[in-house]
């Protein structure tokens, strides 16, 4: 459930109430007419379940209340009531399957931002699998793949394309170009910096490397994986499953591949540089194709629940 807090102009404050008091999955509704001062106007407080959330939004911003007014949502971790239980029996669907499309917006495109901690994050994550690759210990790919920062502009870019948003699918670009290359040149410095340190050598990377040498040699089982992570990724981000989002990043070969890619340009291994950067191509456009997907078979499911419901359209 999402609480909501409406600012409305006072001469649209009594269609914003009919329209939320006609909608089932609305509820504990309050009115505070005067209360608002910035911007003027009521101020309407509500609860509504997740799945009746999107298209309340979307009528809200039909009628303009976002540009003369304001609106803002919280998630209710804990509600005790009877109200709320019918609201939630009456609206059509499931809250779990619920898509919020202001909310996951709202939330990837934060994550589009070209910041400092980003590029910190990712380049830390590669230095870490690039040791990894070196010294063939997976604990510490499985630790380089949890700290990388990618997704986010991977799950933005998917949204992006769903919605047309052209300026966010820019960001996202920007973002993953700019990151996954100056955290390459980074672990390409570090690595010459270790090596003239005598704490890794080119023969740790030609050994036998068993535990890790997939994350150069990508065949099909690679497509299938990041296909399998696409879904589950998002999904994760659309239902607010952050467990599972954790399995995601731990069973994709991002970061390890671009890691792998540095630590084998800084060695001039080009045969194993090429591996690892046709591993990272191979994941990154398996779940951009596999999270666009996910998001328009979510979509087309809520327009049939909504024509089902005889009910608006939502997304």
């Amino acid at each position: 459930m999402l609480h909501l807090r409406v600012i409305a102009p006072v001469d649209r404050s009594t269609e914003v109430v009919d329209l939320l008091s006609a909608e089932a999955g609305v509820t504990h509704l309050a009115v505070l007419p005067g209360a608002a001062r910035q911007p003027p106007g009521d101020l309407i407080l509500c609860d509504v379940v997740r799945e009746s959330a999107d298209r309340v939004l979307r009528e809200l911003r039909r009628i303009g209340v976002d540009t003369s007014g304001g609106i803002a949502a919280d998630d209710v971790e804990l509600t005790i009531s009877a109200a709320a239980d019918r609201a939630a029996e009456e609206a059509p669907g499931s809250g779990a399957d619920a898509v919020v499309w202001d909310e996951i917006a709202a939330k990837t495109g934060e994550q589009t931002e070209l910041s400092g901690t980003y590029l910190v994050l990712i380049v830390v994550a590669t230095m870490i699998a690039g040791i990894g690759v070196l010294l063939d210990q997976p604990i510490l790919i499985v630790g380089a793949m949890v700290v990388g920062p990618e997704f986010g502009p991977l799950a933005a870019l998917c949204v992006a394309l769903l919605r047309r948003q052209l300026g966010v699918i820019g960001r996202s670009v920007q973002a993953l170009v700019v990151g996954f290359l100056a955290a390459m040149v980074a672990t390409v410095l570090s690595t010459w910096a270790l090596t003239a340190a005598g704490l890794v050598s080119r023969e740790m990377l030609l050994a036998e490397r068993p535990l890790t040498d997939f994350i150069w040699r990508p065949d099909a089982l690679s497509w299938v994986v990041g296909l399998l992570a696409g879904v589950a990724g998002m999904l994760s981000l659309t239902s607010k499953k952050s467990g599972s989002l954790v399995g995601v990043l731990i069973s994709v070969t991002t970061v390890p591949a671009a890691a792998n890619v540095a630590v084998a340009a800084a060695y001039g291994a080009w045969d194993e540089a090429g591996g690892s950067a046709l591993q990272l191509v191979i994941n990154l456009s398996a779940i951009v194709l596999a999270g666009l997907l996910t998001l328009v078979v979510q979509q087309v499911w809520w327009w049939g629940l909504a024509r089902r419901s005889r009910r608006p359209a939502t997304g």
